[in-house]
């Protein structure tokens, strides 16, 4: 599993590549809460190199995005790719969350 931020334009990317399983998403978790613990309110999450996500690492972004409204923030997220495009679907969470085609996408949408 990657990890990995960077800031543009008061929005943060975290960049997520691998697997967010059992195993790692604790990881993942801790970064978020992090960003979140830092000041970070508006969150993109690219998750282009993410290969699987199980129920646990569902679980993490769902409790990420809670906390981040109950501060006034927002968290969306880019480029899903098979497995974890299926996944966002069959769990519903195309209804519960933004989902754009690409980061850049997500940008503009949050900038305005």
């Amino acid at each position: 599993m990657q990890f990995d931020s960077k800031r543009n334009n008061g929005v943060t990317i975290v960049s997520v590549k691998g697997r967010m399983d059992a195993v790692t998403t604790p990881e993942i978790d801790g970064k978020l809460t992090g960003l979140i613990d830092g000041g970070e309110r508006r969150l993109v999450v690219d998750l282009a190199g993410l290969d699987y996500i199980s129920s646990a690492g569902l679980r993490s972004l769902l409790a990420t995005a809670k906390r981040l409204k109950a501060e006034q923030g927002d968290m969306v997220f880019a480029n899903l790719e098979g497995h974890v495009t299926e996944v966002f679907k069959i769990s519903g969470f195309y209804a519960l969350f933004k989902v754009y085609a690409s980061v850049d996408v997500a940008l503009g949408q949050l900038g305005k």
